[in-house]
C-alpha cells in the first residue's frame, strides 16, 4: 500500500513524532523524488560511500547492518515505509554503516541539496528531520540493552511489538495484523540468535497464544501479554500522544 504521492508517507511518519503545519507538509510533498524498484537482499548504500542523495522508504522493509572481519552480520535496525534509514548521510558524509533490502522495495531518492534547501526555509522541518535521527538512536539504545541483557524469547517479543507500533503510526496495521517480510536468518542476524534458536522461539510465541503466522502475515493476538514477554514500553519510540512534538 503506498500513500498517494510519493512522499505522504514521510510526512505521515514524521506527523507521528512532530506536529506539522500546513505550509510544512505542503513543502515536504513537494521535495523532488526519484522512485526507484529494488529486489531483496541488495544494498542501498554501502559502508564508506559518500552518497549525494537519501532514501525515503515507500514500499518494503529495509536494514542496517555491519560486517566483522570475518564476516558475520549484525543487524542495528529495521526500517519501515516513511523512514529515512541513511537521513545521517546529510550531515556525515561517509556511511559508517550499510542498507540493504530485505522485502522487494520501492525507494524514493531525494537529493540532499534538496533537502539542505529545504531545512534552511523551514527551520521546524530541521528540527523534525533531528528528532528522527534522535529516535532512530533511542531505538538503537533499546537494541542494545536487548542483545545484552533479554533473552531470545524476550527480544523477539520485543522486536515484534517495536514493528507492530512503528507500522501503526503510519497505517500499516489492520485488524492487528502487519506484512513482516523478514526471513528467520535476517530476524536472527538482528536478535543475535541462530537461525534454529528463533525458529524455536517463533514457536513458543505461537504456542502460547501470543501471535498467529501466516506466511509474512503476523497478527497480534495478546497484545498485553506480549508487551510483558518483551518487556516492551513504547516510550523510546517518542510517539506523539496529546498532539504536541
Amino acid at each position: 500500500m503506498m500513500a498517494r504521492s510519493p512522499n505522504g508517507l514521510m510526512i505521515r511518519k514524521l506527523e507521528s513524532i512532530f506536529a506539522l503545519t500546513d505550509e510544512e507538509r505542503q513543502a515536504l510533498d513537494s521535495l523532488p523524488v526519484q522512485v526507484t524498484v529494488f529486489k531483496p537482499d541488495r544494498d542501498i548504500v554501502r559502508i564508506g560511500d559518500r552518497p549525494s542523495q537519501s532514501c525515503l522508504i515507500l514500499e518494503g522493509f529495509t536494514c542496517v547492518y555491519k560486517l566483522t572481519a570475518e564476516g558475520k552480520r549484525q543487524i542495528v535496525a529495521f526500517h519501515v515505509p516513511g523512514d529515512i534509514p541513511d537521513l545521517q548521510s546529510l550531515h556525515l558524509k561517509v556511511m559508517d554503516n550499510s542498507v540493504a533490502t530485505v522485502s522487494p522495495c520501492t525507494l524514493g531518492f531525494i537529493p540532499h541539496e534538496a533537502l539542505h534547501d529545504l531545512c534552511n526555509r523551514y527551520p521546524r522541518i530541521t528540527a523534525a528531520l533531528w528528532r528522527e535521527t534522535l529516535v532512530d538512536g533511542s531505538i538503537f539504545r533499546e537494541w542494545m540493552t536487548g542483545i545484552g541483557r533479554r533473552e531470545a524469547y524476550n527480544r523477539m517479543a520485543h522486536l515484534l511489538c517495536e514493528l507492530f507500533v512503528r507500522l501503526k503510526a503510519v497505517g500499516l496495521v489492520e485488524d492487528e495484523t502487519f506484512d513482516l517480510p523478514i526471513t528467520q536468518t535476517e530476524l536472527a542476524d538482528a536478535i543475535g540468535a541462530s537461525t534454529v534458536h528463533v525458529n524455536r522461539v517463533l514457536q513458543e510465541l505461537r504456542a502460547d497464544g501470543l501471535i498467529r503466522s501466516r506466511g509474512t502475515q503476523v497478527s497480534i493476538l495478546d497484545w498485553e501479554r506480549l508487551k510483558a514477554a518483551g518487556d516492551f514500553d513504547p516510550l523510546y519510540l517518542h510517539l506523539r500522544q496529546d498532539g504536541n512534538a
